[in-house]
């Protein structure tokens, strides 16, 4: 009852094709695996991050030895003040 048969495949794919419309289905697969390719790379990163301490420790010095950028003064201008009464005869 559970199997999947021929003719439901086939079902799938042609209302996929209606739905998104032949142009539209080889992009998308190719962004879904562009997709599935960065997760695979980032989970394997955070899992080579986690084996060595020596590694978070060469990042820690290299992270030390940054300065941070100046900050600039920010001009803000206040809001001008409005009249809530005229406001709302302006509006009528």
């Amino acid at each position: 009852m559970g199997a999947l048969k021929p003719w439901h495949i086939a079902v799938l794919v042609v209302l996929l094709v209606l739905l998104f419309g032949a142009k539209r289905l080889p992009d998308a697969a190719r962004s879904l695996g562009r997709s599935l390719r960065i997760i695979k790379a980032e989970t394997k990163g955070l899992v080579d991050d986690g084996k060595t301490d020596d590694d978070l420790a060469e990042k820690a010095d290299a992270q030390a030895g940054r300065q941070p950028l100046p900050q600039q003064p920010v001009q803000q201008t206040p809001p001008p003040v409005v009249d809530p009464v005229q406001r709302s005869r302006d509006v009528i």
